[in-house]
């Protein structure tokens, strides 16, 4: 800190008060009985003003700057304007001691010996309080919100805007340490109202709005009557009966002293916003001081450390931008920083600090050593193991203990000292004096090296990192370069007041001057770039700059340097420059240069840095190629240019070294096709077809797919044409190609007839394959696309395809639901055991779905396919003949179970109650062993039950219900059951008579039973029944058999022979014969009494416990009638049926598919209403 008087003025009288306009262009001073306005910047008196009779004690100016106020001895306070009119008096009981403008409601403070009185321009009167002690002096808080009061007794009183007292503070000496000045700081950095207070108990002291004491009284050695912060609340000026100005920390810390007078100092205030302060003495004199605040600083590499608030020290790591306080309370006069050494000078001594850790990132430091002792000295510089004092001319070497260890004597002063390392206690230090010598001093040597003479006097200096330059900046700002070995001037720039060498690079320095930052490298020209400030470090690509109190780490691109060297093709060079900071672009150009140039390691490193992977493969392989013994640099360099894009560059330097082929390959893989067919010329065909078919393969990858197809084409390649056409279905170009093909092409017309398939152009597809003779794959296509119609006419074209056609139809018969079609093809097909599969589980499916009907009609259908197995199969013939007659028997049970199942789960039935009843008696008689699945007894005697009481068979219906007691009944037939076996006992206990009628055997004529336990066969004789298909009514036929001997086709030869009674034939009846269907049509009006061979060979052999069948002989059968014979003409291996009707007059018809017999009309009627037989489901159109 330095004082600089800027004006003095004498008023002859006591100057007891002043006070600042708040835009610092006028000063109102209190001098005896005037209020003087002066001129801020040279103390001239503007005006005096006249309107107290008495001494005035106290001025204070609004910080609205529209008024200022005075008061006087005379008991008055005046109200002044600006324009220095006074506009308003008042008074109080006594002499005026002070005066305070609120700073935020410009109200006022006016303070008495008795009393305080506030003030504002909306208030009519003063709002006054009295006091028990004389007030010396007051203040408001920065907010307005409180007023601190000063007293005579020693105590502070802190009132609010009321006059309320909220805080008392009692200072230790009581009245006689009365209160002379307080302030409270203006900083608005502060969190806490801070108050000093200065009594004349000699100390300073500082409060928060609390009352609480902020640390300890600072002694001041003498009485203060004035103190006075600056407006940024970071010194305090204090004067009083030492008669001195005094400058101090904000905490209190006596810092120097500002001006020294001849009187007391009885006020000092600090202009706004400036370092100007003003102070008055008893004497009349006025003193205007203008403060300057030196920078106190050391650098080390990035590690900065300077003074903050006088009293401490900061130290910043300028790269990380981290920062360390360190808290001195005292006045730093010096700061010198080294390695991990930190060099502190005091008032009274010298602290060497040490990093506690190597590591200079952590930033702590510890005081290692303490050097009590008080120094004078210009500059300050610290080793690992010494401090060296400078003071003018004389340079001192101390020891950590403060031991004097050496001393050099100058022949001039000294302007500039710099450590420039060295091993520990052996560092070298670099000297500038002002006679222009540069001297280099070991510590551990007393003898100084004189380095170079300059005729002017030194300003900075600097080394390069490798010792070998020197670089000075001298008293007319010009800076020179020194060769040091040489000591010959390498170059010299103009306008430089300071300069630094690049610690990390040889040939690279900065200086600055006139606003600019200078860049050289080595004998380049200068790179300029604007920038305020004195260069004092250059590390890498960071230049640390000190502009005003302030340093900064500035990146500067080292773009510029590098390209220097690039032009100069210095490649090892530019890169260690652009190792220090350059940006990617500036590194991709460095890169492109070292490789253009063939400097491979630079390029690699270069491209490295900016991640390019494609260049440094292309630096391997050359590399590689190096090592192979390849040393042909053209060759390299058209490779480089290759890479670069330069492809006729590249293509010339390929041919001039004979790689044409290269080239070729290059332009083609760079569908540069023009060039290439212009390099290669119309001399070669190969290499124009190897062209063409390249061409094509690159129209293929860039989308253009047509021209790519017909370069293949043109080109040979039919492959690779029919692939891109078919991908995209153009047909009619891949038709066109299939039919120029030869049929000797397989592979390519095979190809097309796929795609043709995938395209679903079928026809196209036929007519490939037609072309090929590929019948297989005609086969398959037929298949696949579902054309059954042409597969099954190549099939009887070529019978060794007929699996290949029909187990895929009936598959896909199969999977449409169209099972029974499936089975057929199955069996059309040969493939017997797939086509009994389909039916198993067809059937299977019907039962469990309940649809007899379809279950009775699938067990017809597998009974028949057994009987083609057995005919077919003779290892399979006993086995399949027997599963015959069980499906025979399990088809009949369901069909007739369907008339049950309906007539019991659906509300209306469409058989007759005769019928129904015949239906369940049959049913009845024929599950005298195992249940079929699906079958339910309950449902059929629920049904007969029903039926046999409508008809009156009273017995049987006891007997059914007397049989579902035994049975688990389901819950919807119970009441129904119960209430029908109740009613039931109130009927007859025999049957009806016409009932049992009907249940003649027409063999021995015996009645049998409604209900037989024996099955479907009588009683007596055991011949079967045969009953109608349609009404389940016993049908008048007996089964006969032939003799030994008789073949079935002797057997119909003689039954056709004409029988001799023609007339009497015709009169009994005719025979209708309607295709295969077998019909006897027998007259009404019969009346023939011959004996009938027949009738005696049936009652010869009747009787006995075993069935004994009816057999005929030859005469027998001549005797027969054609009409009155029906005949199953089963397949072999089963033997024909026959049967002779015993009632001419009922008309009997038999299905020849199924041979079932119905009576005639039934049949008609079924027929006309299904189309087909109800029972195997054959059409009547379709031929036997």
């Amino acid at each position: 800190m330095r004082p600089n008087l800027k004006w003095k003025e004498s008023v002859r009288e006591r100057v007891y008060d002043l006070a600042f306009k708040p835009d610092g262009s006028q000063i109102i001073i209190a001098a005896g009985q005037r209020v003087l306005v002066c001129d801020a910047k040279d103390g001239t008196i503007i005006q005096p003003l006249k309107g107290h009779s008495g001494t005035v004690y106290c001025v204070a100016y609004a910080k609205d700057g529209k008024r200022f106020a005075s008061g006087s001895a005379d008991k008055s306070i005046i109200i002044w304007t600006s324009k220095l009119e006074g506009i308003l008096r008042y008074t109080h009981n006594d002499a005026i001691q002070c005066v305070a403008y609120n700073p935020v409601t410009h109200q006022l403070a006016s303070c008495s010996s008795g009393d305080f009185g506030l003030w504002s321009p909306e208030q009519k009167s003063v709002n006054k309080n009295k006091v028990s002690s004389r007030i010396t002096c007051c203040g408001w808080t920065n907010d307005g919100q409180y007023l601190a009061l000063g007293m005579m007794n020693g105590v502070v009183s802190i009132r609010n805007k009321n006059g309320e007292e909220k805080v008392k503070i009692e200072r230790p000496g009581g009245s006689l340490s009365p209160i002379w000045s307080i302030a409270w700081n203006p900083s608005k950095d502060e969190h806490n109202d801070m108050l000093a207070v200065a009594d004349w108990g000699q100390k300073l002291s500082f409060y928060k709005l609390s009352g609480k004491q902020i640390g300890k009284d600072r002694a001041l050695n003498y009485d203060p009557c004035c103190i006075s912060y600056f407006s940024k609340g970071e010194y305090i000026v204090m004067g009083g009966s030492d008669k001195q100005v005094s400058l101090y920390t904000k905490d209190g810390v006596r810092l120097g002293t500002i001006g020294e007078h001849k009187a007391w100092v009885w006020t000092c205030r600090v202009k706004p916003d400036s370092n100007y302060v003003v102070c008055g003495c008893q004497d009349g004199t006025i003193f205007c001081y203008q403060l300057s605040f030196t920078t106190v600083h050391g650098l080390y590499k990035d590690c900065y450390a300077y003074r903050d608030s006088m009293t401490d020290v900061i130290v910043q790591h300028l790269i990380t931008e981290q920062k360390l306080r360190i808290k001195c309370r005292e006045l730093v006069k010096k700061i010198a920083i080294y390695r991990n050494r930190l060099a502190i000078q005091l008032p009274e001594k010298i602290n060497i600090c040490e990093l506690s850790s190597d590591d200079s990132s952590t930033m702590h430091y510890r005081i290692s050593k303490k050097i009590c002792k008080k120094f004078e000295c210009n500059l300050l510089v610290v080793c690992s193991q010494h401090i060296i004092l400078c003071q003018e001319k004389r340079l001192q070497c101390l020891s950590f203990d403060g031991v004097n260890e050496k001393e050099w004597v100058m022949e001039s002063m000294i302007r500039y000292i710099k450590v420039i390392g060295g091993p520990p206690g052996k560092e070298g230090l670099l000297v500038g004096l002002k006679n222009g010598a540069i001297l280099k001093i070991f510590v551990d040597n007393p003898f100084p090296i004189t380095l170079l003479k300059l005729s002017t006097s030194v300003r900075c200096l600097d080394m390069s990192a490798s010792r070998n330059k020197l670089a000075v900046v001298d008293e007319p700002n010009t800076l020179l370069v020194y060769d040091i070995s040489t000591k010959e001037l390498l170059f010299q720039e103009p306008n430089a007041n300071s300069v630094a060498w690049n610690t990390q690079c040889e040939d690279m320095l900065c200086f600055s001057g006139n606003g600019y930052l200078n860049i050289k490298a080595s004998n380049f020209p200068v790179h300029q770039q604007k920038m305020q400030g004195f260069i004092v470090g250059y590390n890498g690509s960071k230049i640390f700059c000190l502009h005003v109190y302030s340093m900064s780490a500035v990146e500067v691109p080292q773009s510029a340097p590098m390209y220097q060297y690039l032009e100069k093709k210095m490649f090892k060079e530019a890169y260690q420059i652009a190792c220090l900071g350059v940006t990617d672009s500036d590194w991709r150009d460095l890169a492109t240069e070292a490789l253009e140039g063939l400097d491979f390691e630079t390029a690699k490193k270069a491209f490295i840095r900016v991640r390019d992977l494609r260049y440094l493969e292309l630096i391997s392989s050359i590399e590689e190629r190096k090592k192979r013994g390849e040393n042909d640099s053209e060759l390299f360099l058209a490779d480089v240019c290759a890479f670069q894009g330069k492809f006729r560059e590249a293509a010339k330097l390929y041919k001039r070294t004979g790689h044409e082929a290269k080239a070729l390959s290059m332009y083609t893989d760079l569908r540069m096709f023009e060039y290439a067919k212009e390099f290669v010329g119309a001399t070669d065909p190969k290499s124009s077809r190897m062209l063409i078919t390249k061409q094509a393969d690159w129209a293929k990858s860039s989308k253009e797919p047509r021209a790519a197809a017909e370069m293949y084409l043109s080109a040979g390649e039919h492959m690779k044409a029919i692939d891109i056409i078919g991908e995209h279905g153009w047909a009619d170009m891949l038709i066109d190609i299939a039919r120029k093909l030869d049929k000797a092409e397989r592979e390519p017309l095979a190809k097309c007839a796929l795609h043709f398939k995938r395209l679903k152009h079928h026809g196209y597809a036929s007519e490939t394959y037609s072309k090929m003779g590929d019948l297989k794959a005609l086969v398959e296509l037929h298949v696949e696309t579902r054309h059954w119609e042409e597969a099954f006419s190549l099939a009887e074209k070529h019978p060794q395809f007929k699996n290949d056609v029909f187990v895929p139809y009936a598959q896909w018969l199969a999977e449409n639901d169209r099972f029974e079609e499936a089975q057929k093809a199955f069996h059309k097909a040969g493939r017997q055991s797939e086509a009994v599969k389909v039916l198993e589980q067809l059937t299977h499916n019907a039962v469990v779905e309940n649809r007899f009907n379809d279950a009775g009609y699938y067990y017809w259908m597998l009974s028949m396919q057994c009987l083609d197995i057995a005919r077919e199969s003779e290892e399979q013939s006993a086995e399949m003949l027997q599963k015959f007659d069980r499906f025979q028997h399990l088809a009949e049970l369901y069909y007739v179970y369907r008339s049950i199942q309906r007539y019991t789960d659906e509300p209306f039935s469409s058989h007759m109650p005769e019928t129904l009843f015949n239906i369940c008696r049959f049913l009845l008689n024929n599950l005298t062993k195992d249940v079929p699945p699906g079958i339910s007894k309950v449902n059929t005697l629920f049904a007969l039950a029903k039926q046999s009481r409508k008809l009156g068979a009273y017995k049987l219906a006891r007997y059914s219900y007397e049989k579902l007691q035994e049975l688990h009944i389901p819950s919807r037939f119970l009441e129904s059951i119960e209430l029908g076996s109740l009613s039931i006992r109130s009927t007859p206990f025999h049957d009806s008579e016409d009932l049992i009628e009907d249940m003649m055997c027409y063999r021995c004529s015996t009645n049998n039973p409604l209900l037989n336990n024996q099955g479907s066969v009588c009683i007596n004789c055991r011949q079967p029944f045969i009953y109608s298909a349609s009404s389940y009514e016993v049908l008048p036929l007996v089964q006969f058999y032939l003799e030994e001997g008789i073949s079935d086709e002797e057997a119909l030869s003689l039954i056709d022979l004409e029988v001799p009674h023609t007339d009497e034939a015709e009169a009994r009846g005719h025979n209708v014969d309607s295709g295969d269907l077998q019909a006897l049509r027998i007259g009404d009006d019969l009346d023939y009494t011959e004996e009938d061979p027949f009738t005696a060979k049936m009652s010869f052999e009747q009787g006995g416990s075993t069935f004994v069948p009816v057999k005929v002989s030859r005469s027998v059968l001549r005797s027969m009638s054609r009409r009155d014979v029906l005949i199953k003409r089963w397949p072999k291996p089963l033997k024909w049926e026959y049967f002779r009707s015993l009632l001419p007059d009922v008309s009997i018809t038999m299905c020849p598919s199924c041979f079932k017999m119905f009576h005639s009309e039934d049949y008609e009627l079924l027929v006309l209403q299904h189309s087909c037989c109800p029972y195997c489901r054959r059409p009547i159109d379709e031929p036997n």
